[in-house]
């Protein structure tokens, strides 16, 4: 059977999903096999390849992700071998078990690697990005706001910067483990972030991420259990997950927090969250991951959206903006305005972060709700086009376009 047939498609299109959701995973363990992030990159990749060829005749295997890392691993072996710089290495990979198990923390002590403080802080989290959550150039320079060839550059020097300074690939020493947390904090919320609104792909959403970065949380929370903001993050990452199954309709669009079936809300894991939160509280150590987290609590614990508390919600998002003053923090603050002084006195919070906010879409799509909710139908038409410019995910998308067919152009008085 060809590629070009519908099994060969069928092929390809596995192989799609397997890679998304196996990359980081098959990457970590060859980087732990080898000590090498580009030889590990490039085995994974030559997998890829070796399947594309034997997959759509013969069929996928009943592991694929198993199939690419022993094949990934048998020609890194094969590689070594022809390399006689590697001889010692060859001996370290060839002693190995045969078994493709991974070892439980391996994503977690790349993250440490790509966190050493020899690395600044862009390229740490731009390294853990492409090396642990798997994701592409592209994906990471469209989070960056950056060309692909500088993001390219960057994880390049990174890599030969972990290489030449020998950091070793193992998670720190106790008394190092603090030094670390912010960058792996910040990792981890990303790759979360990742797979709750992707920046690139046909999905909208992407859970396998999601889910990863709530097991990453755990172990770190495991490493360091008197350390409150690991906790409010695995808190945080709990309770968006926690509604997971109300995010989309049955068409791909996002469903807005307002109009989601609480029914749906998966609520042992909301209990879950908050006895988290409530540990974390009982430290005395308040922190952004923390405060984030009860937010969404208060979310997560209304009985509905008109019985959201909008006071309480202001308040913590005032104990947020005073550690984190930045501009989507405020924006946020001005979405809980509304609810409490009204939409034209958010508005004038929300227009006088234009010039901080004009690349970012949600910023136009809150101007987009508080002008719609003040009567401004077509200003309110004009923001929700230039959100829906903006931003490449495909399930925000069809909401925003769903917006723009339903609702007519009108004419605001003058």
């Amino acid at each position: 059977m060809s590629s070009a047939e519908p099994g060969g498609a069928a092929a390809r299109s596995l192989l799609e999903r397997v890679f998304r959701e196996e990359a980081g995973r098959l990457t970590a363990s060859l980087v732990r096999l080898l000590g090498d992030f580009d030889l590990a990159e490039e085995m994974v990749a030559e997998a890829v390849v070796e399947a594309l060829a034997r997959w759509p005749s013969a069929g996928p295997p009943e592991r694929p992700g198993a199939w690419l890392l022993t094949c990934a691993r048998n020609k890194a072996v094969d590689r070594i071998r022809r390399e006689s710089r590697y001889r010692d290495k060859l001996q370290q990979v060839a002693a190995l078990p045969e078994s493709v198990d991974r070892e439980p923390d391996d994503r977690l002590r790349l993250i440490f690697t790509c966190c050493h403080p020899a690395l600044d802080a862009d390229a740490q989290v731009a390294l853990t990005l492409r090396a642990v959550a798997g994701l592409t150039t592209a994906e990471i320079a469209r989070a960056f706001l950056l060309p692909e060839a500088t993001l390219a550059k960057r994880l390049t020097r990174a890599k030969q910067k972990i290489t030449k300074a020998g950091i070793p690939y193992r998670a720190p020493e106790p008394d190092e483990l603090t030094d670390r947390l912010q960058a792996v904090l910040r990792v981890i919320y990303l790759v979360f972030n990742e797979g709750y609104f992707t920046t690139g792909g046909e999905a909208g959403v992407r859970r396998e991420l999601v889910d990863d970065a709530e097991w990453l949380a755990g172990l770190l929370v495991h490493a360091l259990p008197t350390q409150p903001e690991p906790l409010g993050l695995l808190a945080l990452i709990r309770l968006h997950s926690a509604r997971w199954a109300a995010r989309l309709d049955n068409r791909g669009r996002l469903v807005p927090l307002a109009e989601q079936d609480r029914s749906r809300w998966d609520t042992r894991r909301i209990r879950s969250a908050v006895a988290l939160i409530e540990r974390a509280a009982a430290l005395r150590r308040p922190g952004p991951y923390q405060i984030e987290a009860a937010i969404a609590a208060v979310h997560c614990e209304a009985p509905s959206w008109h019985a959201t508390d909008w006071p309480q919600l202001l308040t913590l998002y005032d104990m947020l903006a005073a550690l984190d003053p930045s501009p989507v923090v405020r924006l946020s603050r001005a979405v809980a305005v509304s609810h409490i002084d009204g939409p034209a006195t958010a508005l004038r919070q929300v227009d006088a972060l234009a010039d901080s906010l004009g690349h970012y879409h949600l910023y136009h799509a809150a101007r987009a709700s508080l002008l719609r909710d003040l009567g401004r139908t077509d200003d309110a038409r004009q923001a929700d086009q230039q959100a829906l410019k903006l931003t490449a995910n495909p399930a925000e998308r069809a909401l925003l376009t769903a917006r723009l067919q339903d609702v007519p152009a009108r004419r605001h008085p003058s």
